[in-house]
């Protein structure tokens, strides 16, 4: 019991970690807009301003998303794992989550921000499904392949001086000026218009189609990664495995790293997409065993407590960052859209975060689950105690 409770609080001391690094990633998207991040020089950025956001897309972005996809996979093998053991089959339970998880990205996307990802997730979630089952070396392979594959579709950059892609960026550039006022001054019914019509890529419905299969290739290395990691137990007895995740900190961190710098330093060479595409996931697998080899050695550490609190509210926590964020930065709140920085924008991260730490400190002390882990727990398992009855077996019949 002691082992299975160390496992599972590393586990939710990682998925807390990586809200930290979602929010600074997510924080450009807040002030800037989606399209917006990636077209600063429309904001008037200063220089140091713009060598902070090239240390953020070195450091952050595309390396924490990751990790909770890792944690998502870990989650669903020990979800199925707990209720096998209550002699149920966990097809229909996980089924429903998704089904709710999707539901709640919907909503969260629809009214509240263009950045959500649970509606992903939950559509992922049954693509998923169907590895469940599968060996450890078989989603080892799958995994390792469609990293490979994920590799290749960046190996070519794309070109520039095509008519479709310049037309492209000149829409994009547009809608970007359009939202600099719109969303640091419009109301919440303008900017919830503007989230739910407008079309700077100007995609036909076929290349829509494609954008749509390719995407959970991106994805699904670290999903199946993870499942592979529940399923050969790499985080329980942590304590023992310190030079193992070292080793693996070691490869993984400078390896991620070289990838993205690639990317960054020689974004028109060939392969420059490749850095992007892996590097990002090669960046979270070291970051991941870093954080792993730190709680090795420092366990019973204060700060892995908070990381803890934040992990067991991820979902609330989560949303909740989308409802500050918004508050502050659209213009039915404060109205600072694209005015504050990179520099203030990642200081005003933590201090978010910190806030989260706190609070969520607070709430675990006093209830067993968050408001919309327990809804979670009462929908994938049909229970209002959000907990799933072993079933009860028949005794046999003795002729």
């Amino acid at each position: 019991m002691n082992l299975k409770s160390k496992r599972i609080r590393l586990i939710d001391c990682l998925r807390g970690f990586s809200l930290l690094g979602i929010l600074l990633a997510n924080m450009l998207i807040f002030q800037y807009g989606m399209h917006g991040k990636d077209l600063l020089h429309l904001f008037h950025v200063t220089t140091v301003e713009s060598t902070a956001h090239k240390f953020v897309q070195l450091l952050v972005e595309g390396s924490f998303m990751p990790i909770f996809t890792f944690v998502f996979g870990f989650g669903m093998i020990k979800m199925k794992e707990s209720l096998n053991a209550k002699k149920r089959k966990a097809g229909l339970p996980l089924l429903r989550r998704f089904a709710l998880l999707g539901v709640i990205g919907f909503l969260h996307s629809t009214f509240l921000w263009e950045g959500d990802i649970l509606l992903y997730y939950g559509m992922i979630g049954v693509l998923l499904l169907i590895f469940m089952n599968r060996k450890p070396k078989t989603l080892i392979i799958w995994s390792c392949v469609l990293l490979t594959l994920v590799g290749l579709l960046g190996i070519f950059p794309g070109n520039k001086e095509a008519k479709s892609t310049q037309e492209t960026n000149q829409r994009i550039e547009a809608y970007v000026k359009n939202t600099v006022t719109l969303y640091a001054e419009g109301s919440y019914a303008e900017i919830k218009h503007d989230r739910a019509t407008a079309d700077p890529m100007g995609k036909s419905p076929a290349e829509m189609l494609v954008l749509t299969m390719i995407a959970p290739m991106l994805h699904m290395p670290l999903f199946l990664l993870g499942m592979y990691a529940a399923k050969r137990q790499w985080f329980a007895d942590p304590e023992q495995k310190g030079a193992i995740y070292r080793k693996y900190m070691l490869i993984f961190l400078p390896l991620g790293l070289l990838f993205k710098s690639y990317n960054l330093l020689y974004p028109e060479e060939i392969g420059a997409g490749t850095g992007l595409l892996v590097g990002g996931s090669l960046l979270s697998i070291g970051y991941m065993m870093a954080f792993a080899f730190t709680y090795s050695k420092f366990s019973s550490s204060r700060l892995f407590e908070y990381f803890e609190a934040v992990g067991k509210l991820s979902l609330t926590n989560y949303l909740m960052q989308t409802v500050i964020c918004t508050t502050i930065f659209y213009g039915y709140g404060l109205g600072w859209f694209g005015k504050i920085g990179i520099i203030l924008g990642c200081a005003l991260a933590f201090l978010i975060y910190a806030l989260q730490m706190l609070v969520s400190i607070w709430y675990n002390s006093h209830f067993k689950s968050g408001a919309i882990e327990r809804i979670m727990r009462m929908w994938t398992y049909f229970s209002f105690s959000g907990k799933a009855k072993r079933k009860k077996t028949t005794p046999a019949v003795e002729m």
